[in-house]
């Protein structure tokens, strides 16, 4: 029986939603564009986006310091270029070192 009422209502939600479901994605969908649109917004995302970049350099800088030696050459230097510290290291350590 709860299967029955849950189907039915399924349904019903199917159908009303189809009715009113261009329309409503249309408003949606302009009202996100004018969201995106806006400087502050713009701004914040930049931000965002680039703290996470500086974020990931930063923590691609500590695993290269702490398992660079550990890791396969290859990945190593990965790391240390995404890392801002290209030629700077060797193997995870200090070059003086």
């Amino acid at each position: 029986m709860r299967k029955l009422i849950f189907i039915a209502g399924m349904a019903v939600g199917y159908v009303l939603g189809a009715k009113a479901g261009r329309e409503r994605y249309d408003q949606l969908r302009e009202a996100a564009e004018r969201v995106r649109s806006n400087p502050a917004v713009r701004n914040a995302v930049d931000s965002a986006a680039l703290s996470g970049r500086e974020a990931a350099a930063r923590a691609a800088g500590v695993v290269a310091d702490r398992a660079g030696d550990r890791l396969p050459d290859a990945v190593a230097q990965r790391l240390r270029a995404v890392g801002g510290q290209d030629g700077a290291r060797e193997g995870g350590r200090d070059a003086a070192a």
